[in-house]
């Protein structure tokens, strides 16, 4: 089993993300993985950060250490996907971003999400016939995608983590940590 400071973890984000769910699974799991990433779609125009939005307005700028176009599943063993509505929003209709997730999920490495990230669990058909939580207002998206919904703090089935919103953050990170020292997950590919 893989120790959680050998561990190499890739967060993919965009603008709008919300602010602590991105933030502190970076601080937390920097503190204690060999790496960790902040990679984004190219489409942010070439900044240099993204920026996150917290309670009603726009919230602070994150470093981006990689283009999305520039990773691969291959030097990562996790994939942390932050909430926020529009961050995930935006994230789905990426077909890069779908790619890369889809591949982390087939590879039975760790994808974690939280909040409305689990949105983009929904269009990679990786929730059907799995245990599953998520921002209450998206149950019903969940359910209807296959999900046995429950309504707890943080989920993994088979190395895939849901949790609901910023209030299960320690919960969602400590999820994250135990599921990567389980090593890759076997698990079914879903067909679309």
């Amino acid at each position: 089993m893989p120790k959680i400071k050998n561990a190499k973890i890739l967060i993919l984000a965009t603008d709008g993300f919300e602010q602590s769910e991105l933030e502190v699974p970076l601080n937390k799991l920097k503190a204690v993985a060999q790496l960790v990433h902040v990679a984004a779609p190219k489409e942010r125009k070439q900044k240099e950060s993204i920026t996150g939005w917290q309670k009603h307005d726009w919230g602070k700028p994150v470093k981006v250490d990689a283009e999305l176009s520039d990773v691969s599943t291959s030097l990562y063993d996790a994939i942390v996907l932050p909430g926020g509505q529009m961050n995930p929003d935006s994230l789905r209709q990426s077909p890069e971003a779908m790619k890369l997730i889809k591949a982390f999920i087939e590879e039975g490495k760790v994808v974690a999400a939280i909040c409305h990230a689990p949105w983009l669990l929904i269009e990679a058909n990786a929730v059907r016939g799995r245990k599953a939580t998520s921002y209450s207002s998206i149950k019903t998206d969940m359910i209807n995608a296959g999900a046995n919904w429950v309504d707890e703090p943080a989920v993994a089935d088979q190395g895939i983590v849901t949790s609901r919103n910023p209030q299960d953050l320690e919960a969602f990170v400590a999820k994250i940590i135990e599921e990567i020292e389980e090593g890759k997950h076997e698990r079914a590919v879903l067909a679309a």
